[in-house]
């Protein structure tokens, strides 16, 4: 039996739900959409400037022409397919559709300057400038904010949480939960203002980047002065010097940042796994839900798992797409063209990692017990406190200890010391009184510095 016509993208079918957004940008009819978008424009551009004897159109007749953009819907979606089936080229069948709609408004005198001296690059590179923009301001990074959001209002909460740290995978010297997460908020918010920084680079500049076609038509117009100013009207900046393509590097940039964004992700998801793995974060239960479909009692950390999955499919592409987009042979090849038809692709996958932490930081819970009982397990890590204490208490003239990492690796090295044995240690350095009173009282739990301070440090 066969089935219905099915998805074969889990973007567009299990997971729809958390992607939406991305297809009215990264779409193939978000791309037509915004290609209609600039034809138009460059119409109105030539006709406002009265060239090639074409007369400035009413305001009427521009809102019409623009209503032709912002009406865009299924009905265009399916006339531009039926185009292209015929065309066999996508760009050809939005000029076509546009001189039906100049003709269908009483505009067929300017039907001429539709698409005029344009390669089809100098009409895809602005569109998917405006789409990958629009994707990325309106949708990715405002789910990027939302777990910054999340993770920013844990680190508040959990600043002076106390937990055993561990470097190598060994016990080390403590810190605080909040303090940890906002590390993480530190590096995201790198990032996302590097992200929020990209220029959006657009060119408009003939057949090989060299206004040919234009000279030849009017050379006594400035056409890479004309070039700018349409370019710059779109919200882009302009390109002077490529070849038939804009040379794609911002892309390579944009895709270098996310996919570095992805990665700091990836390593929040596999480092919240591992506190869930030791009890330092419980799970939430939520109604209904199964962990296992034998073991009863587990809640499996899948919302960080599926997030980790998600991000390394999301940066293989990114990555990719950064490779292969800045190389084009001599002045053209369409290697670009199918390789940025899955932008949408990568960044959805992002995006859904992102609805996937985003919610499972909702559904963690800091275990103080868990915490305490691992800081009080541990109290060789007071060690490192102990021989720096007694460094400084060596140069101020108060000690006469020759070797005090030595002597301190030799008590804590691979062996458990509890609170007793520290302090019969303490009592016997050859230290200041002040400092033995000092080391005395200190406990795992307090030998955490100035870690619940650092956490202001994201508010400057």
């Amino acid at each position: 039996m066969t089935l219905p016509e099915q998805p074969i993208s889990p973007l567009d079918g299990r997971y729809r739900g958390a992607v939406v957004g991305l297809g009215e940008h990264l779409s193939e009819a978000g791309l037509n959409r915004a290609r209609v978008h600039v034809e138009i424009e460059w119409l109105i551009f030539l006709t406002d400037r009265e060239l090639f004897g074409s007369s400035r159109m009413s305001a009427d007749r521009q809102s019409a022409l623009r209503a032709i953009v912002t009406g865009f819907g299924q009905a265009d979606i399916d006339e531009l397919a039926e185009l292209e089936a015929t065309t066999r080229h996508d760009v050809k069948a939005v000029e076509y559709y546009i001189r039906a709609r100049l003709e269908g408004l009483g505009l067929s005198d300017v039907a001429e300057l539709t698409h005029f001296a344009c390669t089809s690059e100098d009409v895809n590179n602005l569109s998917y400038a405006l789409t990958i923009g629009a994707a990325v301001r309106n949708v990715w990074l405002p789910r990027l904010h939302a777990v910054l959001d999340a993770l920013t209002e844990r680190a508040s909460t959990h600043r002076a949480d106390a937990m055993l740290a561990h470097t190598h995978g060994q016990p080390a010297t403590p810190t605080t939960v909040g303090k940890e997460f906002a590390v993480f908020v530190h590096r995201l918010r790198r990032i996302s203002r590097r992200i929020d920084a990209t220029e959006y680079l657009g060119k408009f500049s003939g057949a090989t980047g060299t206004f040919a076609a234009h000279v030849a038509s009017d050379p006594s117009q400035d056409w890479p002065a004309l070039s700018r100013e349409f370019v710059t009207s779109l919200g882009l900046e302009w390109n002077p010097l490529t070849t038939q393509i804009e040379s794609h590097d911002w892309q390579a940039e944009l895709y270098s940042s996310i996919s570095h964004a992805n990665r700091v992700l990836h390593n929040l998801a596999t480092d919240v796994w591992t506190y869930i793995s030791m009890g330092y974060f419980t799970q939430i239960p939520q109604a209904g839900a199964t962990g296992s479909s034998t073991m009863p009692h587990k809640i499996n950390p899948i919302r960080f798992e599926n997030a980790e999955a998600n991000l390394e499919i999301s940066s293989a592409l990114l990555d990719s797409l950064a490779a292969t987009l800045v190389t084009s042979r001599l002045q053209r090849d369409l290697t670009d063209s199918t390789t940025q038809r899955n932008i949408g692709v990568a960044l959805g996958h992002s995006l859904l990692a992102l609805d996937n932490l985003r919610r499972g930081l909702d559904e963690i819970a800091v275990n103080p017990a868990r915490l305490a009982e691992d800081l009080d397990a541990n109290w060789e890590i007071l060690g490192e406190a102990i021989q720096t204490v007694i460094r400084a208490e060596i140069t101020a003239g108060r000690s006469s200890i020759a070797d005090p990492y030595a002597l301190l690796k030799e008590l804590t090295r691979g062996r458990r010391v509890g609170r007793a044995e520290l302090a019969e240690f303490v009592d016997g350095l050859d230290i200041g009184a002040e400092a033995k009173v000092r080391l005395t009282a200190l406990t795992p739990a307090g030998y955490v510095g100035l870690a619940s301070g650092l956490v202001d440090y994201l508010d400057r």
